[in-house]
């Protein structure tokens, strides 16, 4: 099980640093607000991981509130950004 739990993290991990690089060079502000999304995807899904591996049902609520947090500010960057193209 550690083998497994080693290869998954180590895989969202080297998916964060590609959405990371993503985020910091994409060409558009929609490129870096989906980069910002998938982010906190992957957040989530460490998070899971490390949950379903170590038995702790209390990190239900972060996942929650992470994911919430995640689809609020993906749906306002989107909505500001849509707004500064359509007026530009």
């Amino acid at each position: 099980m550690n083998v497994v739990y080693a290869v998954t993290l180590a895989l969202l991990g080297a998916a964060a640093l590609m959405t990371t690089a993503r985020l910091v060079r994409g060409p558009t502000v929609f490129d870096r607000v989906m980069a910002a999304d998938v982010l906190s995807v992957l957040l989530v899904s460490g998070v899971a991981v490390h949950a379903a591996v170590w038995g702790e049902p209390a990190n239900g609520t972060i996942l929650v509130v992470i994911a919430l947090l995640g689809f609020v500010g993906s749906v306002t960057a989107a909505r500001l950004a849509a707004r500064r193209e359509g007026s530009a």
